[in-house]
This record gives structure tokens, C-alpha cells and sequence, in this order.
């Protein structure tokens, strides 16, 4: 539990040198706070409500979560779950949702979950990254073409419709400032990193759309305050059917906020979260954040980009960006209101461009096919559907390839029975071995559903033999599949009156064997610790035809 609390070492750089934090927070806070006012819209809680979500869980979540960078917010993801609630189980009921979501999180992070996330492939995470880019950039289509209405259920539809729009539109402006305050962030943050050129940016975009009376859409009134904190929305009969959807939400928010996580320590150089905390950080955000009218909150990776992006060293920049955001609420609301939507989309183009990271991309692609397909296949699915199916599907694909990749690790081959091939003597009685049909086949590798039918089934067809013998000791993985497949090769060499032994077999597979009837004929008679004695046993079951010969 220790390693799960804050320590004094978390804010110890921050507090020293807070300068880069403290600005990157504030360039945070502007980006966050349309995007908060528009998920609290979308979720049928009302601007208050995200509002409170950014401050109220962005502060706990900074204090208490696992990565220096995450910033902890409403995120789009979060309100397609949370529309369905609302419309069922009323707004209240997003309330209650968003604090069981909270608790079932704590569970989560005390029992150690979080740490799950580091069986994600890299391929997925990459592809991931690249996709939700890709998103970002085009959530920002209908501000950075001026449209305030963009139809379609998914973020692409919705460009596409902006797009529309605009072709047949008159004003330039929108997509001409976008571009412009793009262009300063990404060349001035090349040619001089340390100023916050995302800030100037915004109020140079401000000051001349005002000035120039532009017809760009501003971020608009915003509440000058938050709700005081009450339980009010708990109902004790109502619970019950709260449960599924708390798990839900609770699942999608543990996934987006560690892949959130694990993508700012790809952006950044020599950082790694601690995932049962981030669980913690974000189980207690949302807890907190109902009792204020939050609706439930994940890590964004949007504002996680950007405040990479924008210099961040340590968990300070994510908390300044809560008491910015806090007061401007309270004491700057009529400033923001001039902001244009436009600058802020353009602010977003740029992380996009920046969150890239070709050469990872470049190494991926180049590392093998089946990564490459990995990492398609969870961007594109991350950009055409959401992120949820995104890793869903790319670590099913990841599990298929690394299936297909262990069951060519299995092989079945004929070898000599133990006998040393340059003893004259052994030599001799091998011959004999194979004079008397005797045979041994060495099985190697898993023996599991993705590689038995493969090969066992041609062990079934081999002619000419009167005993075989098994050799069973390099199995290293026996599944019930496996063992059914052998099971029936070994019948179909017994009806052919083909005896066959065994010699090697773990203790583990021999149960195994043993319990769904995959044994020969004969059972333990027939099973060997060694080969050496299965060959004796072997010359015993030769046919008196072949032993007459002998003799």
C-alpha cells in the first residue's frame, strides 16, 4: 500500500524548478477547458459538469495518480458510455455511476490490475498512439473549418460532414488561423523550445481576431462556478441496477488511462508510470469528482500530449492545470470567453504532428510482418471505431500471431533409439531395431489446439511398423486439444495393430493423458521412464512372425 500513497520525491523537481511545469499547465488548462465544457454537454450533464470533472478529478487524480504526465479529465470515449446511462437511468444516475466506478478502481489498483497493462504488445500501443492522433486531429475539424454542428456518431463521420459544410462556406478565417497558430507551435517549438509558443499562439490569434473583428466562433460563456459538494444523487433502491454500468465504466476508464499512461512515457524520454497507482489516482478522482457534479473522468490523451509536449517534468504541470482551470472558472470566465475555437484546434493539430513518433513507427514495420499488421490494424480500428475496440481487436491479432509463431516451434521426428551411432556394437542393434520395425518419433514444443493437428495426424499414416514408441520428454506444453489429437492418432495406429509406447512423460502430462482416456492401450504397462526400456518392453509385443524370423 506504501508504494501506492504520494511521496515527497513525486513534487521534490517540481518545486525546486517549477517554471516549465507551471507553463505547460497553463497551456494545458487552455486546451482542456473547451474540450471539458464540450464532453460535459455531450454527456447531459451541462457545461458544470465538465467542468468540475477537470478540476475536481484532474487535481485528486494529479495527487494520488501513477504518471507524472497524465492529465485526468472528460474525455469523449467516457461520454459515448455515459450517454446510454443517462438516457436509461436519468443524469443523477451518471453521478452514482461515476462513484461506484470510483470504488471498483481502488479495488482494482489495491489487488495489483493495473500492472496487466505491461502485457500490452508494443505494436498495439504504437498503433494505438498513432490512431488516436489521428483522432485528435480530426476531433478538431469542425472548429478549425468554423462549423459549430458537424453530424455523425464517430469522430471521422463528423469531419467528414465538417468538410461538407465548409466547401460550401465563404469563410477562410477559421482554417486560416488553425493553420497559422499550428505552424507557430511546431516550427517556434523547434527553433526555440523553451518559450510557449502554444500560448502565444492563443492570445495572438485572440487579440487579432478581435481586433480585426474575424468571424471565428469563441469558446463562449462559461460557468463562474462549481456546485457545493453534496451526496444527494445516492439512492440506495437505485444501486443495483447501477453495477454493469459501473463496471463499464470503470473498465473503459482503468484502459484509457493506463494506455494514456503508457503512451506519455513513450513521448517521453526515461519516465515510466506505476499502473496500480495510476488505478488509485483515477479510483479516488472519481469518487470525488460526483460529490461536485463531475460526470466520470479518465486520463486524456489529448492534454497528456500536450502537456508532454509543452515540457512537463513532473505531476505539478497537471496539477496546475486543475487550479488554472479552477480559476478561471471562478475569476476569469469573461477572458476565455474570447478565445477562438479555432486557435485551440490548431493548438491540437500541432501535438497530433508532434505525438508521432516515425521512427518507432519506421522500427516497428521493420521488425517483422506480424508486428506491422498488429500496428495497422489497431490504428485503424482505433480511428474508424474507438480505442476500447482498438486494443481489443490488435491484442487479439497479437495473441493469433504469437499462437501461430509458438505452434511452428512443435515438430515430430524419427530418431534413434538411444543407441550412439559410432559404437559398432549399438550400431549393429540398431539396424536389428529397425529390421524388427521398431520406430521412435521424438515429439518437441507445445503439443496444444493451435499446432496438434498439424503433424500428429501424419503420424497416423506411417506404414510398415510394428511398434512405435513415443518419446515424450521435450513436450513442453500439453493442452486437452493436444492431448485429444494424440489420443486419436494413437487409436488409429492401435486399430491397425500397431502397438504404441511411451517414454519420458512428465508427471503434469501423464494426468492429463490420463484423464480424458489419451494413454495406450494398456495404460501404465505401456508408459516409460526411460527408452531403454521401452525398446525392451518393445521387442516383447513383436509379433511371433517377426520373432520367428529373428531367431
Amino acid at each position: 500500500m506504501r508504494a501506492l500513497l504520494p511521496s515527497w520525491t513525486d513534487w521534490r523537481p517540481g518545486v525546486r524548478a517549477p517554471g516549465a511545469d507551471l507553463l505547460s499547465g497553463l497551456i494545458v488548462a487552455l486546451v482542456a477547458l473547451p474540450l471539458a465544457l464540450g464532453f460535459g454537454i455531450s454527456s447531459g450533464l451541462g457545461a458544470t459538469g465538465g467542468l468540475a470533472t477537470a478540476v475536481v478529478a484532474g487535481a485528486v487524480a494529479a495527487v494520488f495518480g501513477g504518471s507524472r504526465f497524465q492529465v485526468t479529465g472528460p474525455t469523449g470515449a467516457m461520454t459515448v458510455v455515459l450517454v446510454p446511462i443517462v438516457h436509461r437511468h436519468g443524469a443523477s444516475a451518471v453521478l452514482a455511476v461515476g462513484l461506484l466506478a470510483g470504488l471498483i478502481l481502488v479495488a482494482l489498483a489495491v489487488v495489483g490490475v493495473g500492472r496487466a497493462v505491461r502485457y500490452v504488445p508494443a505494436p498495439v500501443i504504437e498503433g494505438f498512439t498513432a490512431g488516436i492522433a489521428v483522432v485528435i486531429a480530426l476531433q478538431q475539424f469542425p472548429a478549425a473549418l468554423g462549423i459549430t454542428h458537424a453530424e455523425g456518431e464517430k469522430v471521422w463521420q463528423s469531419a467528414v460532414d465538417a468538410v461538407r459544410q465548409y466547401l460550401s462556406s465563404t469563410n477562410p478565417a477559421p482554417l486560416l488561423t488553425a493553420l497559422l497558430v499550428a505552424a507557430i507551435v511546431l516550427v517556434g517549438g523547434r527553433l526555440l523550445p523553451r518559450l510557449p509558443f502554444a500560448l502565444i499562439a492563443v492570445v495572438a490569434a485572440t487579440v487579432t481576431a478581435r481586433l480585426l473583428h474575424f468571424d471565428l466562433v469563441p469558446v463562449g460563456a462559461i460557468p463562474s462556478g462549481l456546485p457545493i459538494p453534496t451526496v444527494g444523487f445516492l439512492h440506495l433502491d437505485q444501486l443495483g441496477s447501477l453495477i454493469v454500468p459501473a463496471l463499464a465504466v470503470a473498465a473503459l476508464a482503468a484502459l484509457e488511462s493506463l494506455l494514456s499512461a503508457t503512451a506519455a512515457d513513450a513521448m517521453a524520454v526515461g519516465t515510466r508510470h506505476n499502473p496500480d497507482r495510476e488505478l488509485l489516482g483515477q479510483g479516488l478522482a472519481n469518487i470525488a469528482a460526483p460529490l461536485f457534479g463531475g460526470v466520470p473522468a479518465t486520463g486524456a490523451i489529448a492534454r497528456t500530449a500536450v502537456n508532454v509536449r509543452s515540457g512537463a517534468r513532473t505531476r505539478l504541470a497537471a496539477l496546475t492545470h486543475a487550479l488554472v482551470l479552477a480559476a478561471i472558472v471562478y475569476l476569469a470566465a469573461p477572458l476565455v470567453a474570447d478565445v477562438p475555437l479555432a486557435a485551440l484546434a490548431g493548438v491540437l493539430l500541432a501535438t497530433t504532428v508532434r505525438m508521432v513518433e516515425t521512427a518507432s513507427l519506421a522500427a516497428i514495420a521493420r521488425a517483422s510482418k506480424g508486428d506491422a499488421a498488429i500496428m495497422m490494424v489497431t490504428f485503424g480500428v482505433t480511428v474508424v471505431m474507438d480505442l476500447v475496440t482498438a486494443v481489443a481487436v490488435g491484442i487479439g491479432v497479437a495473441v493469433l500471431l504469437a499462437l501461430r509463431s509458438v505452434a511452428k516451434e512443435a515438430r515430430l521426428q524419427q530418431v534413434p533409439l538411444d543407441i550412439p551411432v559410432d559404437d559398432t556394437e549399438h550400431l549393429t542393434e540398431e539396424h536389428e531395431l529397425l529390421h524388427d520395425h521398431i520406430v521412435a518419433y521424438r515429439i518437441e514444443g507445445p503439443l496444444f489446439f493451435a499446432a496438434a493437428h498439424r503433424f500428429l495426424l501424419e503420424l497416423a499414416e506411417i506404414a510398415d511398423v510394428h511398434v512405435v514408441i513415443l518419446r515424450m520428454s521435450r513436450i513442453t506444453a500439453l493442452d486437452t486439444t493436444g492431448a485429444l489429437v494424440l489420443a486419436d492418432v494413437i487409436g488409429k495406429l492401435e486399430r491397425r495393430h500397431i502397438t504404441v509406447l511411451m517414454s519420458g512423460l512428465r508427471a503434469d502430462h501423464r494426468r492429463r493423458l490420463a484423464a480424458i482416456g489419451a494413454l495406450p492401450m494398456g495404460g501404465d504397462e505401456r508408459v516409460f521412464t526411460h527408452t531403454r526400456e521401452a525398446i525392451v518392453h518393445a521387442r516383447g509385443c513383436l509379433p511371433s512372425s517377426v520373432a520367428s524370423s529373428r531367431e
